[in-house]
């Protein structure tokens, strides 16, 4: 079994006009998955995949936000156009798998009644586990101003944890031992209209003897204006801390 690979899409915020929206692309012998799908960070899958439409087999949408989901009807409108004929599932609430039949129809009226493809949905609820292929998924809720699911994946080696948005759930042992922990971190000390923070997020990953700490989706004036000052004072002797780059990538 080689090792499994993340590929770091985008790490910015909303409203980054530098940074593509947070998205993941894991990659494992058998499994594609993408985590995430707002309207920049489609285009970095784009980029990535040259040209290999099927290359991706799921995406998972931890919440309804639009720089987590509005990339989707760009997705499987290129899907169609370049003939995909692989099925490509959709891993996400109820709810917001509505929200997708919605603004694909608006945005390409007709298209998601059309597909050159299979378009197959599993829907997650908190405590849910789900297999999908080589893939372990289990959920956790977030605290953020819309709900969010985190995501833990388990490909019979490593577990990795995608946050999403928010602060840290309080389900038991959902964190701990992470092999990587991908957190959103908005700003550097503080709690701010249900992000998580960079401290905080130390501090938590060490409390759970996680290994490995990715920090994204950070406030776009924090990177420009403060990141370099507290740069030094980001680090753990328990925990080693990355801040990744779009199209950075990691193994496990």
């Amino acid at each position: 079994m080689t090792d499994t690979k993340v590929i770091f899409l985008g790490v910015g915020e909303a409203f980054d006009e530098n940074y593509p929206n947070n998205s993941v692309l894991i990659l494992t012998n058998n499994t594609s998955l993408m985590i995430d799908c707002g309207d920049t960070a489609v285009r970095q899958l784009w980029k990535y995949n040259k040209g290999d439409h099927n290359l991706v087999d799921a995406l998972y949408i931890t919440h309804r936000h639009s720089d987590h989901l509005f990339g989707l009807p760009a997705m499987l409108g290129r899907f169609h156009e370049e003939k995909r004929e692989k099925p490509f599932t959709i891993i996400t609430t109820k709810e917001i798998y509505e929200d997708i039949k919605r603004i694909t129809n608006h945005a390409y009226q007709g298209l998601d009644t059309n597909f050159s493809f299979e378009l197959k949905f599993l829907s997650i609820e908190d405590s849910a586990q789900i297999k999908f292929q080589d893939l372990n998924l289990s959920f956790a809720p977030t605290r953020h101003s819309a709900p969010v699911f985190a995501i833990k994946i388990n490909d019979g080696k490593s577990n990795i944890c995608y946050s999403g948005d928010g602060m840290f759930s309080s389900k038991k042992g959902f964190y701990e031992g992470l092999d990587l922990l991908i957190q959103e971190t908005y700003l550097y000390d503080k709690e701010i209209i249900g992000h998580a923070y960079v401290t905080g997020a130390i501090k938590f990953a060490e409390d759970n003897n996680v290994k490995c700490l990715a920090m994204v989706h950070l406030n776009k004036h924090f990177r420009k204006k403060e990141l370099a000052d507290v740069r030094d004072k980001i680090k753990s002797d328990k925990v080693k801390i990355i801040i990744p780059e779009p199209m950075d990538e990691y193994n496990l």
